[in-house]
């Protein structure tokens, strides 16, 4: 993304549990779009989502009451690690898809800079096509104290889940900005203001190392 017209592209990302959810909502809330993978595939996989047919080509027993049902299919991942593939291979040309609609849509409206949020920006390599990284953090206690809470999450589902996911301190070290989760919502926003300002301020020149 070289275009001068087209808006600076952040890339926002974090392990689970973190807080991102809550930190793309600040960055809403000071008027940056913000683009959600994860909501984009909720959308493909609801009915008449285009991943429907596809997955139902793959794992036809996976769809139910018309849309793909995510419990199953990541039951199947766990079961055999080549599912993830394939499952990859269909969804992430039609999230890429939504997203450029988004950019182009970001874009016509005049939008000066735009948050992707992407869970596994780094392990897909979406990280290579953003001008600035912000990695959301906390501590490994904390954050495994916040998933463990969410219902029907397990030690084990939870190991799984970050054995697929860059470890958090090589996200901070790749990141330009880190944003720290664990000192309330307020102490979170006040980072989230001063990184908004601060890219408003150097523009495309973060990504040259300068931030």
């Amino acid at each position: 993304m070289t275009d001068s017209k087209l808006p600076l592209l952040v890339g926002l990302t974090g392990s689970i549990g973190m807080g991102k959810t809550e930190t793309a909502k600040m960055f809403a809330r000071l008027g940056v779009p913000v683009y959600d993978a994860d909501a984009a595939v909720h959308r493909l996989y609801e009915p008449g989502g285009a991943a429907v047919s596809e997955i139902a080509k793959e794992f036809p027993d996976s769809i139910k009451n018309g849309r793909v049902d995510r419990a199953l299919l990541t039951r199947y991942i766990t079961e055999d690690k080549s599912v993830l593939r394939k499952i990859e291979q269909i969804v992430h040309p039609l999230v890429g898809r939504e997203q450029r609609a988004f950019l182009e849509d970001a874009s016509a409206k005049g939008a000066k800079m735009v948050v992707l949020d992407i869970p596994l920006l780094f392990e897909g390599g979406g990280h290579e096509r953003v001008d600035a990284i912000v990695v959301v953090s906390a501590p490994p206690h904390i954050q495994r104290e916040r998933v463990l809470a969410r219902p029907g999450m397990t030690e084990d589902k939870l190991d799984h889940i970050l054995s697929r996911q860059m470890p958090d301190d090589e996200k901070r070290a790749k990141a330009h900005f880190v944003v720290e989760t664990d000192k309330g919502l307020e102490h979170a926003f006040e980072q989230v203001k001063a990184i908004v300002a601060e890219l408003e301020k150097r523009g495309r020149r973060v990504k040259d190392g300068n931030a």
